[in-house]
């Protein structure tokens, strides 16, 4: 497959922003009020053209960095069509009006929550999943009824202008639209009152959308990023770990917001988990890895120079290479690298990888795991090896995440059934399933009053009466 080369998307016309924001606060008390059995036509019409552009999805991909056609399947295509069967399963429950208990006090009403649709929201989508985690948001937005504007990273152009093409055949611009561009586009469609925005990319961006979200107003959900540490306990079953960890590591070439960022392994299988990454990663991708079509790259240049430079620091710094290869700045190329030693000073260590590097670290205790851990901003994830529960429970009770895989990595994700998302430094907020359809609607709280019930005989004028009648509601309801 040849590769081809689009240029980042011209930014979009003011005019054209406004008139399509515009369109949609037009539309979205209609998109809003839509049946069950709209929506899931909607979803339905989604997934049918998604699986018309598969081909074409697998094309971008390659033509943005060489991404292989597998891969494209796996993280980018399933998560799409799974959300979309487990959404149109589930709608008719999640809107369902939820009955609630009503205190005795006020006897003689009902109460329920309504969720209906937040109305006319903004996506913001990164580059490194641009299907993914593009259309999984969207289908929570359409789920919940709304309209939505959808802003894609410019750093993916071919997937950015295939998602434009994909959204128009299926969806009129009054009710989903994509809006292509860079940082001014951005900030235009930042400054409209959306009434949702969810944001996903690096926490230093996250900072700026929800300042500007903070002048209208708009809730967000933010998802966001941080280094993901791995804790490999002297319980585990290393090649099992050693196996899972390099393919946590390598997919996408590193790029992964959930990917293992760094590796606490216990003393004693230091030198054997090190062995098992090395033989695996050489099992993936071969010895040549360079000339493997499984192993993608690193997104652009500026990504490729932005990762280099985090390993010269660190060998700088004294950090030992335990295994890499060559790098090809004309192929934005970066191979496995494992390394120890590591200075925590480092540019590899203050700042999240996102690139195929892994640093490996040793404890004795799990104490000194757990200072380390909770030294840092709360992680995206948080990943434990361990065959002993109470080595489980006692990182799992001690240390703060977004999300956890047991003997595992990143493919927590793949679950619609539970919410994703960080916490503070890494995300505000959880999506996916009902998680993602909450996301995008308002709980509406609805108290319905049948008979007069005593409330009746605590209207003023306030006497002794009724205030000894505010005593006994006080003291027993």
């Amino acid at each position: 497959m040849a590769t081809a080369v689009l240029e980042a998307p011209q930014e979009a016309q003011v005019s054209e922003i406004h008139k399509i924001f515009e369109a949609q606060q037009k539309n979205h008390l209609k998109v809003g009020s839509t049946t069950v059995s709209e929506r899931r036509a909607k979803l339905k019409k989604l997934h049918q053209t998604v699986e018309k552009y598969r081909p074409r999805i697998k094309e971008a991909l390659y033509n943005d960095y060489r991404k292989h056609p597998s891969e494209v399947d796996l993280t980018e295509v399933y998560p799409i069509t799974t959300e979309i069967k487990h959404a149109r399963s589930e709608l008719s429950n999640w809107m369902e009006d939820e009955r609630v208990s009503t205190p005795i006090a006020l006897l003689g009403s009902s109460s329920y929550i309504k969720y209906e649709a937040k109305g006319v929201v903004l996506i913001i989508s990164p580059w490194n999943f641009p299907f993914n985690l593009t259309f999984g948001p969207l289908v929570s937005a359409i789920a919940a009824g709304n309209t939505v504007v959808i802003k894609p990273s410019e750093v993916t152009p071919h997937s950015s202008a295939l998602m434009k093409e994909l959204l128009a055949e299926a969806f009129d611009e009054n009710e989903i639209a994509v809006l292509e561009g860079g940082k001014d586009t951005s900030t235009e469609l930042l400054a409209l009152p959306f009434n949702h925005i969810f944001f996903t990319g690096a926490p230093s961006i996250g900072k700026i959308v929800m300042q500007a979200a903070a002048k209208n107003l708009t809730s967000v959900t933010l998802e966001l990023g941080g280094k993901s540490p791995t804790i490999v306990d002297e319980t585990a079953n290393i090649d099992m770990a050693a196996r899972r960890i390099a393919w946590g590591k390598c997919l996408n070439n590193g790029q992964v917001c959930i990917a293992p960022d760094y590796v606490l392994v216990h003393e004693s299988k230091k030198a054997e988990f090190i062995k098992g990454v090395n033989k695996y990663i050489d099992k993936f991708y071969t010895e040549n890895v360079s000339e493997e079509s499984s192993y993608s790259r690193i997104v652009n240049g500026h990504h490729f120079n932005r990762v280099k430079g985090y390993i010269e620091d660190a060998v700088a710094k004294g950090a030992k290479i335990e295994s890499s290869g060559k790098l090809d700045e004309d192929q934005n190329f970066i191979p496995p690298t494992v390394m120890t030693n590591v200075s925590k000073d480092s540019t590899l260590m203050t700042n999240e990888i996102f690139g195929p590097v892994m640093p490996i670290f040793t404890f004795n205790t799990l104490d000194e795991v757990v200072t380390e851990v909770n030294s840092r901003e709360k992680p995206l994830a948080l990943y434990i090896f361990s065959n002993k529960n109470k080595n489980i429970n006692y990182l799992l009770n001690n240390t703060r995440a977004g999300g956890s895989c047991i003997n595992h990595n990143a493919v927590h994700f793949f679950n619609t059934n539970l919410p994703f998302g960080g916490s503070n430094n890494s995300g505000i907020g959880k999506g996916h399933g009902k998680d993602g359809f909450l996301a995008f609607s308002n709980a509406r709280g609805v108290f319905r009053q049948h008979i007069p019930n005593a409330l009746e005989l605590l209207l003023p004028p306030y006497t002794k009466f009724s205030q000894t009648l505010i005593n006994l509601t006080i003291k027993y309801f």
